[in-house]
């Protein structure tokens, strides 16, 4: 996925975890869906990593190409 891409799914919908569902960590997704991104510390915490290019898959990959 690209960056510009990667920081607008992770903007608008972070807070219901859409962006860790397309990771592959389906259990956090879930929490992020039911919590609003873990009452928004933690979709801060994954828009900031997302942004920096550190975001990774659940198989250890960074999600950000290139």
């Amino acid at each position: 996925m690209s960056k510009t891409a990667a920081i607008l799914v992770t903007f608008f919908l972070g807070g219901l975890g859409v962006h860790r569902f397309m990771a592959g960590k389906t259990g956090t997704g879930i929490v992020w869906l039911l919590t609003g991104g873990c009452f928004g510390i933690g979709w801060l915490i994954d828009f900031i990593k997302v942004c920096t290019g550190k975001f990774e898959k659940k198989d250890g990959t960074l999600w950000i190409n290139g």
